[in-house]
């Protein structure tokens, strides 16, 4: 089945992985990035960019606006946020992280799902947790909470460790990550961003928390 997907977060490391998952996907008829500032976009027909102040007030608003703009054409739209500041956090006060990971992200979901969105893609982290006494866990575990109480039919949550092919990433912790098993080790950028196209192709109903090995098994399938 063709769909269309509204993404939030497409010019970061792990967003233009799944950007170029997305357009690699036959079944991908239109990829629409909201975006804060322009940017240059790949010679393809089927990527645009629609340029939002995320900060505003009417943000979720426009957010709805747009999506049923996109739901309108015809196929299926599904929705995913990649936002995220991973690395920045540790300069970033913690009212602004939240402003950003649970603020700006919230209002996109919430616009998503006021237009109609079933289908929500949603980048977290390894460990996250609201209860978390780590800074950054705990906000992501918000941000999950968030999203998750909104209601959408098929929610997935991923949640990588150490992120190979991320210009945030040190290549030496990338290889040392190689030999951590389980959720916090490594996975390739590009593999995120398969796993999400894969979910969105054959995922089910309700919530899925998607770690290291689940991505990296989403992203074979395809």
């Amino acid at each position: 089945m063709n769909f269309r997907v509204l993404v939030a977060g497409g010019t970061g490391q792990v967003g233009s992985g799944l950007v170029r998952a997305l357009l690699a996907a036959g079944a991908c008829t239109e990829v629409v990035m909201v975006n804060r500032r322009t940017v240059p976009l790949a010679a393809d027909a089927r990527l645009r960019q629609v340029i939002m102040d995320t900060g505003a007030a009417n943000f979720s608003s426009e957010i709805a606006e747009l999506a049923r703009t996109c739901s309108a054409q015809g196929e299926p739209l599904y929705a995913t946020s990649c936002i995220g500041i991973g690395k920045g956090s540790q300069q970033w006060s913690e009212e602004d992280i939240r402003k950003l990971e649970i603020g700006v992200v919230g209002a996109f979901a919430r616009g998503c799902l006021a237009a109609g969105i079933e289908r929500f893609g949603l980048l977290s982290a390894a460990g996250s947790s609201a209860k978390s006494r780590i800074r950054y866990a705990r906000i992501m575990g918000e941000k999950e909470d968030a999203v998750r109480s909104l209601g959408f039919k098929r929610l997935a949550i991923f949640r990588p460790g150490i992120i190979a092919g991320n210009a945030h990433t040190p290549e030496f912790l990338a290889w040392l990550g190689r030999f951590v098993p389980g959720s916090f080790g490594t996975i390739d950028q590009d593999d995120i961003g398969r796993a999400f196209v894969g979910e969105f192709l054959h995922g089910q109903d309700g919530t899925t928390i998607l770690e290291n090995a689940a991505m990296k098994q989403r992203s074979r399938a395809l």
